[in-house]
């Protein structure tokens, strides 16, 4: 088969991890996680990291590999999943990467543009004016002040806004100015197989994992981490509403509606990003033979 990576992508709730759990079984292999907050060893409910049992299954790869105080971008991933791949491949010719961070995963496939370093400070301010002003500020903000950026950018999804921003903020100029569109060969075979459910079912389990996720202790999860909360990782669905409630602007069961309807928002932004990409095909959950046969 030579030097291979079988990457199963898709929206959050769709079955991608246990796929991913029996693929790599099958090929006696480990998994890569390509999401970017299940790195962080200080979050565990709200990202929906793989279980105890589902890690002692086969060996993993960036699950918590970080502290939530260190920065992850999909730059850093880019080197350290080439890097776990190549250490897998001295025993194995497979590699599985499973997850739904379409930025990361398109980094590993195709490299990605070196980016400034951003001042933390200028981070936490900007995370700041959006937990005041909400992203109708972001949107404005930013199609004011990079245009041209504003043209090509998903507009609805606060952390690139927010991304574009810093990178404007600390060098006075556009993200898209960084932006050298040369894709990086690899010298191995890439194979990708998405997973994805009818929507019904979709919605559906999605509701159901919120509602494990606030019997697991999410709320807990979340006050652990108040010291933190400007940081990327948790301006993101799950962690931004319990904020919200443990400031006393939404009540409990507003916070767990809103973790539901902005879950299903994101799970269509995931779908959105991974339909573009011609090389996914794409699977039902259950269709384990099916995805071995089309990788084989």
């Amino acid at each position: 088969m030579g030097k291979t990576v079988i990457i199963i992508p898709g929206p959050t709730a769709a079955g991608k991890t246990a796929m991913a759990i029996r693929i790599a079984q099958h090929f006696d292999t480990a998994v890569i996680s390509a999401d970017s907050r299940q790195c962080y060893r200080e979050i565990s409910i709200g990202t929906a990291k793989p279980g105890e049992q589902e890690l002692h299954t086969v060996p993993h790869y960036f699950i918590n590999s970080h502290s939530i105080q260190e920065e992850v971008n999909a730059g850093i991933f880019e080197k350290l999943a080439l890097q776990y791949a190549h250490d897998v491949w001295q025993q194995h010719d497979v590699v599985v990467m499973c997850g739904g961070t379409g930025l990361y995963i398109k980094a590993f496939c195709e490299g990605i543009d070196d980016m400034p370093a951003i001042p933390p400070a200028i981070r936490q301010e900007l995370n700041r004016l959006y937990e005041d002003k909400g992203i109708t500020w972001l949107q404005q903000e930013v199609r004011e002040k990079d245009p041209a950026f504003y043209a090509v950018a998903e507009i609805h999804n606060p952390s690139r806004l927010i991304r574009a921003l810093e990178v404007l903020y600390a060098t006075g100029r556009s993200i898209t100015t960084f932006r050298t569109g040369k894709t990086a060969e690899r010298d191995f075979r890439i194979i990708k197989a998405g997973i994805t459910l009818p929507k019904e079912q979709l919605h559906a389990n999605i509701e159901k994992r919120v509602h494990q996720m606030v019997a697991d202790g999410l709320l807990e999860e979340v006050r652990s981490v108040l010291p933190y909360r400007s940081h990327n990782a948790l301006q993101t669905v799950g962690y931004k509403e319990v904020f919200d409630y443990i400031d006393g602007s939404l009540t409990w069961e507003q916070t767990v509606e809103q973790i539901i309807i902005h879950t299903r928002q994101y799970a269509k932004r995931q779908l959105t990003w991974f339909r573009k990409d011609p090389d996914i095909r794409w699977f039902h959950p259950s269709d384990t033979q099916g995805v071995l046969d089309y990788v084989s």
